[in-house]
């Protein structure tokens, strides 16, 4: 940069370094005259010939520094006494000018306690749906959990609690045949009177099977067969509501019509 005393109009090159200290005046090596250097401050010198370098008029307002480079982070406030918060509906009614030194405050810990409690409804409203949405998922999973070995007798002594019931839970391959018998009926010609004990080796109640009997001959061949439903052989209806208890032994009697004398042998089955 350039800068020219005014007295002898001899020109300087500067350093940005030497306005600093006496806020930009200098004194003139040659005549010793001290002159604001910012008058006549040039970033380049005018084409020769030329006598004075153009002035500056140093009364103007200031200039808007807008490219910002750096900014310092502001310091963390230090610590103090929580704000107070004046009621807003109390000061939307004061008017203008009058005294406020009556006006209720909010302290912080109460806001924060209207949060907490907000904060623990909508916990409560979750916990609610979840439990419900639980429950939807065990109601569909009903006979996986009642058949569950950890499960079961969990809601089995949950149930004794409550006074409710578990629902019955087909499990045909847990039904043990304890003993079985053929012999003619003994009111009704030309048929059989077949009576089995049966056995719920399952952890669980379950619903009374349909039972296959299979008569066949000496050779194996199937000669009849039939299918009894539940309501065929237990004529209660709240028997057959309540099914087998776990580990309940029950005796069931079937009347089936004689295939003649060569049959000699039956089969049981359960589904």
């Amino acid at each position: 940069m350039y800068t020219q005393c005014p007295e002898c109009l001899t020109v300087y090159k500067l350093d940005a370094r030497l306005l600093v200290p006496a806020c930009g005046c200098v004194r003139c090596h040659r005549c010793d005259t001290v002159f604001n250097a910012l008058g006549t401050l040039a970033e380049q010198l005018p084409p020769e010939p030329f006598t004075r370098l153009p002035e500056h008029a140093l009364d103007q307002d200031p200039p808007l520094a807008d490219v910002a480079v750096f900014r310092p982070r502001p310091p963390a406030p230090e610590p103090g006494p929580p704000p107070l918060v004046v009621d807003e509906a109390v000061a939307a009614e004061a008017p203008a000018g009058e005294d406020f030194s009556q006006l209720t405050f909010t302290p912080a810990f109460a806001r924060r306690r209207r949060r907490s409690w907000r904060t623990f409804a909508w916990v409560s409203v979750c916990s609610v749906l979840l439990l419900g949405l639980l429950a939807q998922l065990a109601w569909a999973e009903r006979d996986v959990l009642v058949a569950d070995a950890t499960a079961g007798p969990m809601l089995a002594r949950a149930c004794d609690l409550l006074g409710c019931r578990l629902p019955l839970v087909a499990a045909p391959d847990r039904l043990r045949l304890l003993a079985r018998d053929v012999e003619q009926h003994p009111t009704v010609r030309d048929a059989l009177l077949i009576t089995a004990s049966v056995r719920n080796d399952a952890a669980f109640g379950q619903p009374y099977p349909v039972v296959t009997i299979v008569l066949s001959d000496a050779q194996g061949q199937k000669l009849a067969m039939r299918r009894f439903r539940p309501e065929d052989y237990v004529g209660d209806t709240a028997i057959r509501t309540r099914g087998l208890a776990a580990g309940a032994t029950t005796a069931m009697v079937f009347e089936v019509q004689d295939p003649g004398q060569r049959a000699v042998a039956f089969a049981f089955s359960f589904d």
